[in-house]
């Protein structure tokens, strides 16, 4: 599509052009129907088989089956860190978390501002979050294990599962990653997701939750923080984001017709190696924020020889259509998120930005 910058956000992200031309062509005239997907009632049969074709599809690429339940929330993933401990974590029990970086400890703080009992499991704070923890240690009475599988800021990326005891729920958060390459999913009892990185619009929460451990729901809660409530009216005690459900929807559609999570991780291996190896041959004009065993295939994090050449990296590649890369304010830096959607161009053309930029800015 002429214009098109590529936007290398951490999210709201880039959505697939397949998908957005289908929604600009049915936006005002939903499949003849006279009426936008927006203006629709979420109790109409036209809108439910929207919802649940968009279930179906979570589950089918997941590869889960009736033993998951699918909810669509609203609130974001910060909701989901309060959620979690709300509802599963009984007052003889303990919380464990993996602390991986930020938003692994917003989870894990959560939890303790609401007085339930905390436990770190494992954490790489004091390397600045530049590693994945390989070794963690449960508490006694574990409620749960909270994992957080990609770290936005810091680039890193968990390969490898925690082996827990099979008694121990293993929880994700799955915002940056989900759906970026093939995985057990049957491993987790919980994960959730906010869709606006990698399967949809902000504004919508995916959560995934094994039906088996619904017995473990904690009574009287709040009714909007209980997934009783949700699973009870299947996402609509109230009204659900409608929209972005819908579009979630779609993009499932797109991940199914590009061939599935195999070919998927296949595509973003190949767009992440062309950032990489950008990093790697550049003698350490370029360098990367994370150990290398520990890379994020979504968000690539590295530095410049200072400041001054950042700002004109960023300033110069926004003059080339290579936008948002300014890493987090927190940390600095750049950051290049290649989610699902970021088209190989998109990746290819960073990367050649990257040596044509270190040819012409010596440090």
């Amino acid at each position: 599509m002429e214009n098109r910058v590529f936007n290398f956000s951490a999210g709201p992200a880039t959505l697939p052009e397949e998908v957005l031309l289908e929604v600009q062509k049915d936006l005002l005239n939903y499949k003849g129907m006279g009426l936008s997907v927006m203006e629709m009632s979420h109790r109409s049969k036209e809108y439910v088989a929207i919802f649940d074709d968009a279930v179906a599809r979570v589950k089918k690429i997941m590869g889960l089956g009736d033993d998951y339940e699918v909810l669509f929330l609203s609130g974001g993933a910060t909701t989901q860190f309060l959620m979690t401990a709300l509802n599963f974590c009984p007052e003889d029990k303990v919380a464990n978390y993996i602390l991986s970086g930020n938003w692994a400890m917003q989870a894990y703080k959560e939890a303790k501002k609401i007085g339930k009992k905390t436990h770190v499991a494992a954490t790489t704070e004091e390397n600045n979050y530049s590693n994945v923890p390989k070794e963690f240690k449960l508490s006694e009475n574990p409620a749960f294990l909270h994992i957080t599988t990609n770290n936005t800021l810091f680039g890193t990326q968990i390969q490898d599962l925690p082996e827990i005891p099979k008694d121990v729920p293993l929880f994700a958060d799955m915002s940056s990653d989900i759906m970026c390459k093939p995985m057990d999913f049957s491993k987790f009892s919980l994960i959730y997701a906010g869709a606006q990185k990698n399967i949809g619009p902000a504004g919508v929460t995916l959560v995934v939750i094994k039906k088996d451990i619904l017995d473990r729901l904690q009574p009287n809660l709040p009714t909007m923080m209980s997934y009783e409530t949700h699973i009870k009216k299947e996402s609509m005690h109230n009204t659900p984001p409608t929209f972005p459900i819908y579009i979630v929807g779609l993009v499932m559609k797109w991940i199914e017709e590009k061939g599935g999570l195999a070919a998927i991780e296949k595509m973003n291996i190949e767009k992440a190696n062309y950032i990489y190896d950008a990093i790697d041959n550049s003698n350490g004009y370029y360098k990367g924020t994370a150990n290398k065993e520990d890379r994020s295939l979504m968000n690539i994090t590295y530095r410049l020889p200072n400041e001054d050449l950042e700002a004109k990296f960023i300033s110069e590649a926004k003059a080339k259509k290579l936008v948002t890369l300014k890493g987090h304010r927190s940390v600095g830096g750049i950051r290049a998120s290649i989610y699902n959607a970021m088209p190989m161009a998109g990746a290819k053309a960073l990367a050649d930005f990257m040596k044509e930029f270190q040819k012409n800015n010596p440090a």
